[in-house]
């Protein structure tokens, strides 16, 4: 009997050695909260029921993706096998070669009717910065939310409130980065927005906007995860935050938190996947990223966040919240009443300026 054990022992020991051997494993990194959440269920937990021998590791450092993806390709000790990034981060990452080139058309998946992937993502989508780097998923801004019981009287409506500190008084939450803000401060100060970025072109317009946040840097909680402005906004640490948009979807319509939305000049902005350099398999990241970011699946993730799906044939499928049951369509950055003034975010401008604007950002906030 000893000795028919420990036959048994060695043939499991080696049968789960050899199933170890063929297992797969995608580091997948996104910004974790609501937004990981939805493509959990959009994309992960479909794609593991169809490949059981792959194994899904998320990493919620999408925060910091551009310069850890930076380090691993540098180093040549790359683990991260899929990172979702804003299109201005990946047109940087592509400049640099950080990342695989993406042939749409042999990568992706078409539309159910046939039509090739490079025709089916929103114009422009796949090559933000003129290469074929970037795969976008979605379609999302950044916007502001408010506390409903935190003002007597009038709300909150416009971007000018944000930094009205007499009218609406209390503690701000911003995004611990220069993006988004430049830009508010300018058109909060009287620039007209399609002049923005010719005025950030410009020491003196630089200079403006950094003046014009001094105005409210005082009463600023700086947020740099995408979880924590609807957090902050609960717990009543501030009053109004900038914020993204499902995020705060998810805070009002699923959590039921005293908060409202301030759509007046939401920035625009493409969330999608890049392939670093170097990942050590590149035919299973392909076969995920084909299948993930396929028309029913970018449809589905907009039934459990508000983010507008990247692909024309994607957009007629979205309906109703899978599990909330309410229409989803209203809760979109791109439903008109939402989008009467919106900030047209250059992500090429931004990939250009991004280092040197960093810096003046960090050295400001050190003051």
């Amino acid at each position: 009997m000893k000795q028919f054990l420990r036959v048994v022992a060695v043939v499991a020991g080696t049968v789960l050695l050899a199933g170890n051997s063929y297992a797969i494993d995608l580091t997948i990194v996104s910004w974790g909260g609501a937004y990981t959440a939805s493509q959990q269920k959009a994309y992960h937990d479909p794609y593991l029921a169809e490949n059981p021998e792959v194994r899904i590791i998320s990493d919620d450092s999408g925060a910091e993706g551009l310069a850890k993806v930076r380090a691993q390709v540098e180093s040549g000790s790359v683990t991260w096998d899929l990172v979702d990034m804003v299109a201005s981060d990946a047109i940087t990452a592509c400049d640099e070669g950080l990342v695989e080139e993406v042939d749409p058309d042999t990568w992706l998946a078409p539309a159910p009717d046939g039509t090739p992937a490079s025709e089916d993502f929103f114009a422009g989508t796949l090559t933000p910065g003129g290469t074929n780097c970037f795969v976008p998923q979605i379609v999302y801004s950044t916007t502001f939310g408010y506390r409903t019981d935190a003002f007597q009287g009038r709300q909150p409506s416009t971007l000018a409130d944000v930094f009205d500190l007499e009218t609406f008084p209390g503690k701000r939450g911003l995004e611990k980065k220069p993006i988004n803000n430049l830009e508010w401060a300018l058109i909060a100060d009287g620039v007209p927005s399609d002049e923005v970025y010719a005025v950030l072109s410009t020491p003196e317009g630089v200079d403006r906007a950094f003046a014009k946040l001094d105005t409210i840097k005082e009463h600023v909680v700086w947020w740099s995860k995408g979880a924590q402005p609807p957090q902050l906004l609960a717990d009543g640490e501030v009053v109004i935050a900038s914020a993204y948009n499902g995020r705060l979807f998810s805070a009002i319509a699923e959590k039921n938190q005293p908060i409202a939305m301030l759509w007046d000049w939401q920035a625009f902005d493409l969330g999608g996947w890049v392939v670093p350099k170097g990942v050590k398999d590149l035919e299973a990241v392909k076969a995920y990223l084909r299948f993930a970011t396929g028309t029913q699946r970018l449809a589905d993730q907009a039934k459990y966040i508000s983010y507008g799906p990247a692909r024309h044939s994607s957009a007629p499928l979205v309906s109703r919240h899978a599990e909330l049951g309410i229409d989803m369509k209203p809760h979109m950055p791109t439903d008109p009443e939402n989008s009467k003034t919106v900030l047209k975010f250059d992500y090429v401008w931004w990939a250009d300026y991004r280092a040197e604007l960093d810096q003046r950002f960090n050295a400001w906030l050190a003051k």
